[in-house]
């Protein structure tokens, strides 16, 4: 059983090392701000995801309802222990890009609006409410 976890968390790791590159792409896309580029990979990153999936379904098959630390740690298996510390840095690695990235998009969706507010204002009547405040 061991060896078929080690296998999967193998193949698990290099879909996230795939991830990771596609989520580096998608960092210098966005940096240049290529609209197609991102689209592009960002179908390529779905993609990623469901092959990740898979091979997680496949990791939840062979451990059952136990922890996989708990599996992992009581096995005795230095090779499953450290490929197992090795996904577990992978994966903070991935997290770490990923919300850089959703910052990063979220930045320039920000900076967009408030263009466009200042080319196109809101040119209704401001009224003020029950609290004093002008509503919007």
């Amino acid at each position: 059983m061991y060896e078929e976890l080690i296998n999967v968390i193998l193949s698990e790791k290099e879909a996230l090392n795939k991830l990771l590159s596609l989520l580096d792409n998608q960092y210098s896309f966005i940096l240049k701000k290529d609209i197609f580029g991102l689209d592009d990979v960002a179908n390529k990153i779905q993609a990623c995801n469901k092959e990740i999936a898979e091979e997680e379904v496949k990791r939840r098959k062979l451990v059952g309802s136990n922890s996989m630390k708990e599996v992992v740690f009581s096995s005795g298996n230095e090779r499953l222990e450290e490929s197992y510390r090795d996904i577990i840095k992978l994966l903070e690695a991935v997290r770490l890009q990923k919300d850089t990235n959703d910052l990063l998009l979220k930045q320039q969706l920000s900076y967009t609006n408030q263009m466009l507010t200042y080319i196109n204002p809101n040119r209704e009547m401001k009224t003020y409410n029950s609290y004093g405040k002008m509503s919007r």
